[in-house]
């Protein structure tokens, strides 16, 4: 692969020469790390920097980021940034602005997406700290075109829907292949030639090649840690989203030996975010996947074992021991558990034949990954929260049209403000208040819905491809038993008042050593005891 290209984008000569000799000190030099070497370049327009970019391409020469400033002559650093991502979705996109300039600078984030935006006159030292956190996420999840893992299927199959979502969340960069189009049926038959493989069908990037392989079989081949290496754990944290991810860091850095465990992969639902935007720290907003791979990172710094994806069955108590049963049969035991289970999304329940359309156009959830397979269309959203709301933008970034369907009267009582603003200035999302989802009909996939408003009156049909859901969720706790207290709503519960009111028996005193972790009180409560 040719050494990654950084691009650096300034009318002013003085500017743009400062620039690119900072760059070049940090970034260009015999004498830096291969995993930190750029070839650095810098132009003077965004028409040059576009054209740059295009002859780059042709030699298949990756560029990892472009620095643009925002005022310049025909074309500002915004507009320029918004182009970069269409040519080029993987490149990190930094805006340099004026002091002055910095409402400028957070609506361009807003509206283009952009990774950062920096300051004039900047410290060298203040520059190359979030450049370099950008480009370490950059190399993780790059791969050059001929190295990604390959997934060939119809996108309307369930097994393929699944497969995609697998690796998406997984952060595994992949190429899809839908085989339901001449271009994915091409693709497939210039690696497969005349033999037809049952589909789902994948190449990793080793070149093994497998036919409909199920996830824990794609998991071997890729390389997930699935397994726990040891017995015995002084910190066992059960889930890897945001609350079970800084769990594990504070506990790993305080010297404990630590295992985190998730049956999905690390993030969460939060790693499926297209944008966050109200995380302390991150001005600019960052999306789930940087902020998982940011986590991910730490939490190795510090020794973490990440198990993923590995369920926990069951848990139990022998004597001052926790015991963990994971779902494939072996045993960890641990001194201290942290539950960070999170949520499940809630299914919509009894709507005619929606069921049946469950990973062929009905969809739970969205990753990142899924916006460019409905390139054009109309995508249909359930949900008012900001779980929708993050997803809709993201959507619209490639659909013709998004379509939110919300049971409420308006967005207000379960969405950010700022999401709404966001929303209210994207002419290609559509808000439709006091409107559920009564019905679907389609042949092997979706094809329409039926709609009408809470009270079932204003009953209609549109024709609609894809459906994707986000109506809260559910706490995942069915596997605690009786083992653990829960409320009336099936949370987990360290107060010996919960056996009172709720489900399961309370905390017994020799369980000082069970947490509860939330990422939304950023809170940890532990259980108290009489010892």
């Amino acid at each position: 692969m040719l050494i990654p290209a950084l691009l650096a984008v300034d009318d002013d000569p003085g500017v743009r020469a400062a620039v690119q000799r900072d760059l070049r000190d940090h970034y260009d030099d015999d004498d830096i790390p291969e995993d930190r070497q750029y070839e650095v370049m810098a132009v003077e327009s965004g028409a040059a920097a576009l054209d740059l970019m295009g002859r780059l391409k042709a030699r298949q020469q990756p560029v990892a980021l472009v620095l643009s400033d925002e005022r310049m002559p025909g074309m500002g650093g915004v507009d320029l940034l918004t182009k970069v991502r269409e040519i080029s979705p993987d490149t990190k996109r930094v805006l340099l602005t004026a002091y002055a300039d910095t409402d400028v600078a957070i609506r361009g984030v807003n509206r283009a997406r952009l990774d950062l935006y920096l300051t004039k006159p900047w410290n060298p030292s203040e520059l190359f700290s979030p450049l370099d956190d950008l480009l370490a996420a950059w190399r993780a999840e790059y791969r050059h075109e001929d190295r990604r893992t390959a997934l060939f299927g119809d996108r309307w199959s369930r097994e393929s829907y699944e497969l995609r979502e697998f690796l998406s969340r997984n952060r595994v960069p992949f190429r899809y292949h839908d085989t339901a189009t001449e271009e994915g049926r091409a693709a497939l038959q210039g690696v497969a030639g005349d033999t037809a493989p049952t589909l789902p069908f994948v190449v990793t990037e080793e070149g093994t090649r497998l036919e409909r392989p199920d996830t824990a079989t794609l998991a071997g081949h890729i390389h997930l840690h699935t397994r726990a290496e040891l017995q015995r754990y002084h910190l066992v944290v059960v889930g890897a989203g945001p609350a079970g991810l800084t769990s594990s860091v504070y506990g790993a850095s305080e010297g404990l030996k630590t295992l985190l465990l998730d049956r999905d992969a690390p993030g969460g639902q939060a790693g499926l975010s297209a944008r966050i935007e109200n995380y302390l720290g991150f001005p600019a907003g960052l999306s789930g996947r940087d902020l998982t791979n940011r986590a991910v990172a730490q939490a190795r710094k510090f020794h973490v074992e990440i198990v993923s994806p590995q369920a926990v069955t069951r848990l139990n108590v022998d004597n001052d021991y926790k015991v963990l049963t994971l779902a494939d049969g072996s045993e960890v035991q641990a001194d201290t558990v942290v539950l960070a289970m999170g949520v499940q999304w809630r299914k919509l329940s009894d709507v005619d034949r929606l069921d049946t359309f469950t990973g062929a156009g009905v969809y739970y959830g969205a990753s990142m990954a899924e916006a460019r397979t409905c390139q054009d269309e109309t995508v249909y959203i359930v949900g008012g929260a900001n779980s929708a709301g993050q997803a809709a933008l993201n959507f619209a970034e490639f659909a013709r049209r998004v379509v939110m369907l919300v049971r409420g009267p308006d967005l207000a009582a379960s969405m950010s403000e700022y999401l709404i603003r966001n929303i209210e200035q994207r002419d290609n999302i559509e808000v439709l208040t006091n409107t559920c989802v009564v019905g679907a009909d389609g042949d092997d996939r979706l094809r329409s819905l039926e709609l009408a408003s809470p009270t079932g009156e204003g009953r209609r049909t549109v024709e609609a491809a894809s459906l994707y859901v986000m109506i809260g969720a559910a706490p995942d706790t069915d596997w605690l038993g009786d083992v653990v207290a829960r409320d009336g709503t099936c949370r987990a519960s360290t107060a010996p008042a919960a056996s009172a009111t709720g489900r399961g028996r309370a905390i017994p005193g020799c369980w000082r050593r069970v947490c509860l972790a939330s990422s939304r009180r950023a809170t940890c409560a532990v259980a108290r005891s009489s010892g």
